[in-house]
């Protein structure tokens, strides 16, 4: 909000000018002054809260005026309703309120009882009590209400202040007055702060870490005087409360509950702005979306810091120290999200990454899903960092996007050299039952299933793997099941593709055949690096119904010849070492048109050599024969 727009209304003679003539003069104004005053702008440099521009709208209540009236109420950002004897305060639930409503809008009303100089209704606290908390409890439109004097100068720039307040700290969406709450929105915000200033996860905020949100919510440091009065507050009001271990979840609730309840909503509310909220209290877009474009031929990863945020989350909360989150460490996890990513859910979480043999997640599954979820859907991971409480280590004016990297342009796949990725995808592709699913689970080192499942949805699995030299990458297998056609027609999932893994059932007669068929369907994929892989080796090897055999087949491209496996084998995983090696040295598996001519160059170094040392004993020959 950078600018608040108040519209003052009420009856003839309430004292609406003079209010407004009151504040701009900083003294009651005793001449007489024109029955609607031209609006006024007060600058931010004015000690506005949150810096608002404000405009102040003087309006008549005469019924020639009621058109001019109706669009200053539609544009106002908050209307100033204003009382000052009986017949017009009866005209407030009469007609003022019930008028608002007619005009459709949704803005605070603040309730002014003016003229209290003149008033013979006894004490503010009398006038509250008998007037303005039975309005308000009939229209929970208005937001507050105050008792003025125009001509003693009585709170006029408090009731300007509560105006300015009821835009920038709304109070409605915060607390229900009627039945004395937070409303479950404001409950559900502050848990999620709660949770992310708990760096310890043990259910209670000790001093340092309210020392820590205090000075990241107000920017100064918390007095040992003022916790010891929060922690009394606190237990004044929620007597259970052990106040001696820290302050619970219930407790942090409840103060904020205090400061509704005392008026103090506009601290409740910089608690929330810090924490990226906005005033309909969901998470700003520009945080859990932040600007993040990949360039053409890139891919996005994770760069070291993200690494390491979500190795430190996966250690704060795997709470049994066995290795691997449960359940119910996963639920408290994401506790401040939205839940689990759809894209986990789409690619069945867990059954995507490492489990341990009670099949909770590990580490480095963790750390593989976290890999591929930046690789397939950046957004998604970025949305996530903000949501689990990913603090930059330069400070808040970096964004989320310090936690992932872009990777260099892969333009060229047949130019010599590794390309700079750290996570890569190979599409598996091949005849049905040629073992494809047995490949994913021996991945992900999970036992040998002889029950044949048809993949209907595509399925993936990621896991780390350890490339000659010891450096680690992570490699993305995708099954694609009935939807293998669609994907291979579509250039955009191809570009997004680092190798092509064909393979087929060395016992299977059949099997060869659909590779052959299909390279010549889609000739496109001659476009991508390849590796062909002969499943179920431990079985009786058949010869194949195809045109040439796998070996001849293979040799005319010039490429290796199909590497014999079998998931019974523990040699397995050399399989996939050759897969994370070719996808991030892809000119190393791309069929050859033909062969390399070979390489002269030494000898043309040894003529040239040779000639050199021929015309230089020529020289000397001569200069000799000449001096003779």
């Amino acid at each position: 909000m950078s600018a608040v727009r108040i519209v003052c209304v009420g009856d003839d003679s309430v004292g609406k000018s003079s209010l407004i003539t009151s504040l701009v003069k900083d003294v009651f104004v005793t001449n007489k002054i024109q029955s609607v005053l031209p609006q006024i702008t007060i600058p931010p440099s004015i000690g506005t809260p949150e810096n608002v521009t404000t405009t102040i709208v003087d309006t008549s209540a005469l019924p020639q005026e009621r058109n001019t009236l109706r669009k200053e109420i539609r544009k106002s950002n908050v209307i100033l309703l204003v009382y000052s004897d009986h017949y017009s305060y009866e005209r407030v639930a009469l007609f003022w309120m019930p008028y608002f409503r007619s005009l459709g809008v949704n803005v605070p009303v603040v309730l002014c009882a003016n003229k209290s100089d003149l008033t013979t209704n006894g004490s503010t606290a009398q006038v509250v009590e008998d007037e303005m908390l039975p309005v308000m409890a009939e229209f929970k439109e208005i937001d507050s209400c105050i008792r003025t004097s125009a001509r003693e100068h009585h709170n006029v720039n408090e009731v300007f202040f509560l105006c300015q307040k009821a835009v920038t700290h709304p109070i409605a969406p915060l607390f229900d007055s009627k039945e004395g709450n937070l409303k479950p929105a404001a409950v559900a915000a502050l848990k999620r702060i709660f949770y992310l200033c708990d760096k310890d996860q043990d259910g209670f905020l000790n001093d340092q870490e309210m020392n820590d949100f205090q000075a990241k919510c107000f920017e100064k440091p918390l007095s040992l005087e003022d916790l010891d009065n929060i922690k009394l507050s606190i237990s004044k009001s929620s007597p259970g409360s052990d106040v001696d271990k820290g302050i619970d979840q219930k407790g942090f609730i409840q103060l904020n509950k205090i400061f509704a309840e005392k008026g103090r909503h506009e601290t409740i509310w910089i608690i929330l702005r810090k924490f990226h909220y906005t005033d309909s209290l969901s998470l700003k877009d520009s945080f859990l979306h932040p600007k993040f474009e990949i360039p053409e031929y890139s891919s996005a990863e994770l760069s070291p810091a993200g690494y390491r945020f979500f190795v430190d989350l996966f250690l704060l909360f795997d709470k049994d120290n066995d290795g691997g989150l449960n359940d119910s460490e996963l639920d408290a996890l994401f506790a401040p999200t939205p839940g689990l990513p759809s894209f986990w859910l789409e690619t069945s979480f867990p059954s995507s990454t490492v489990r341990n043999e009670a099949g909770h997640i590990t580490l480095q599954g963790w750390l593989a899903q976290w890999s591929m979820t930046t690789f397939v859907s950046p957004s998604t991971t970025l949305s996530y960092l903000a949501y689990l409480g990913f603090e930059p280590a330069g400070g808040p004016r970096l964004s989320t996007t310090s936690a992932l990297k872009i990777t260099k342009p892969r333009k060229r796949r047949r130019r010599t050299g590794r390309v700079e990725r750290n996570v890569v995808l190979c599409y598996v592709v091949g005849a049905p039952s040629s073992g494809k699913s047995s490949l994913l689970d021996a991945f992900l080192n999970r036992p040998f299933d002889s029950l044949y499942r048809p993949t209907i949805k595509p399925r993936t699995a990621v896991n780390s793997v350890e490339l000659q030299g010891g450096k680690q990458c992570y490699l993305i297998l995708e099954e694609l099941g009935e939807l293998e056609p669609a994907i291979l027609e579509n250039q955009a999932k191809l570009d997004a593709c680092d190798l092509i893994c064909y393979t087929y059932d060395s016992s299977d007669p059949d099997s060869f055949s659909h590779i052959v068929s299909l390279r010549e369907k889609y000739p496109q994929l001659d476009e991508l690096p390849a590796i062909y892989t002969a499943l179920k080796a431990d079985q009786d090897k058949t010869t194949q119904r195809s045109e040439t055999q796998p070996d001849e087949y293979t040799t005319t491209l010039n490429m290796s010849a199909p590497l014999h496996v079998s998931v019974t084998w523990n040699s397995i995983s050399e399989l996939f070492i050759t897969l994370a090696e070719a996808a991030t040295n892809p000119s190393s598996a791309f069929p050859k048109s033909e062969e390399e001519a070979p390489d002269r160059t030494g000898m043309y170094i040894a003529l040239g050599a040779t000639a050199c040392a021929l015309l230089a004993a020529g020289m000397i020959w001569k200069r000799t024969t000449n001096a003779n």
